[in-house]
């Protein structure tokens, strides 16, 4: 009942209907409140909670906080790409630097960062050009993109590449030289709508398909979709390719229909159930039973898997450890520590307790 009323305001907030006020007075607006916190829609619903006349200070205060966090981000944002196109660098905003305008209030989208690709050869000057005007780089040379904050809430993750070699090996290549679909005379650039679509899907099935993803990531392809019309001729056959196929088919027909109101299948219920219970940024529980469902092998394997650490360049995750811990791999004597090293620092983290119990739990 509580998806429900959070689904209900939602659409009544996209579509600026005022909701019913009888069904939101019986409403129990704590559990709503509870559920759009983990789904990262508290300032969504508040615009229509404000239209049936409900004074409620959490979702008023979410609002005002995600406006004005877009607004300082935006803000930044744009002196960057001012900088950048100074100095030559191509760069491209992604996911919600541009999703946040489909939504019809300002702010409405809460996001907590900004994500933009540019030319990973011009690192070390994009690095120059943030810590010029007052970033610092929390991350940097580690992973598939640069981490840069700057007080009080400017968050901003410059990609290299859109996807690791942690996403798959499919989602890699195909992502790989993406400047080959880059649209743009200048040096800010976009994707066609069906590539954005694709690259935004591709992003939801990774996190749906590692540990969980929510309710935020359907209303984001409810509504693009709902905006533009796209060659699904053309989706269809890049999904495939991306061995998303299953996957981009039954999101879209469960965005679609939860959000407009139609009745949702047995395939869509369940699959609404496994992203209620992810929330946002998924779970851990879903993260181990998804990589043991994977590997196909049991808790034991998996416990192994956790512990062990790539010493081959042949292993597809050696240059993801080798860029996340620069210091063992420079000095590969000290190798045989790594392991360690990583579940000490787990459990100051207070994620191996959570990684523990959800082993034990796992069906598998």
């Amino acid at each position: 009942m509580v998806t429900q009323n959070l689904v209900y305001l939602v659409v009544c907030a996209v579509n600026q209907t005022a909701p019913d006020s009888e069904q939101v007075a019986a409403m129990d607006l704590d559990a709503v409140y509870r559920l759009a916190l983990r789904h990262m829609l508290v300032a969504t619903v508040a615009p229509a909670l404000e239209a049936a006349g409900v004074s409620d200070n959490r979702f008023s205060k979410a609002l005002k906080r995600s406006f004005m966090r877009n607004v300082t981000m935006d803000t930044e944002m744009m002196v960057l790409f001012s900088e950048l196109d100074a100095a030559g660098i191509w760069h491209m905003p992604l996911k919600g630097v541009v999703l946040q305008h489909i939504y019809p209030v300002y702010g409405m989208r809460q996001m907590s960062d900004r994500d933009i690709l540019f030319d990973a050869r011009r690192a070390d000057d994009v690095r120059a050009i943030m810590e010029g005007e007052g970033f610092s780089a929390e991350r940097f040379g580690a992973g598939n993109h640069d981490v840069y904050y700057k007080e009080p809430v400017s968050n901003f993750e410059m990609h290299r590449t859109l996807f690791g070699t942690g996403a798959g090996e499919r989602l890699y290549e195909y992502y790989e030289h993406v400047e080959g679909r880059l649209r743009g005379d200048g040096f800010e650039k976009h994707l066609s709508p069906e590539d954005f679509y694709l690259y935004v899907t591709a992003h939801e099935y990774k996190h749906y398909s590692h540990s969980g993803t929510g309710l935020r990531s359907l209303l984001d392809v409810y509504l693009y979709l709902r905006m533009v019309e796209l060659d699904m001729d053309y989706v269809e056959t890049e999904a495939l390719k991306l061995g998303m196929a299953g996957f981009e088919a039954a999101n879209r027909a469960l965005a679609q229909r939860l959000f407009s109101g139609q009745e949702l299948t047995e395939a869509d219920k369940e699959m609404l159930e496994y992203v209620v219970s992810s929330g946002a940024y998924g779970t851990m529980d879903h993260r181990v039973e998804n990589a043991i469902a994977k590997n196909g092998h049991g808790k034991l394997r998996y416990m192994i898997d956790r512990f062990c650490v790539p010493v081959s360049r042949n292993n597809k995750d050696y240059a993801d450890f080798a860029v996340t811990y620069p210091l063992f791999y420079r000095y590969k004597v000290l190798l045989p520590l790594l392991p360690f090293y990583r579940t000490l620092r787990a459990m100051r983290a207070g994620r191996f307790k959570m990684e523990a119990r959800a082993i034990k739990d796992a069906k598998s």
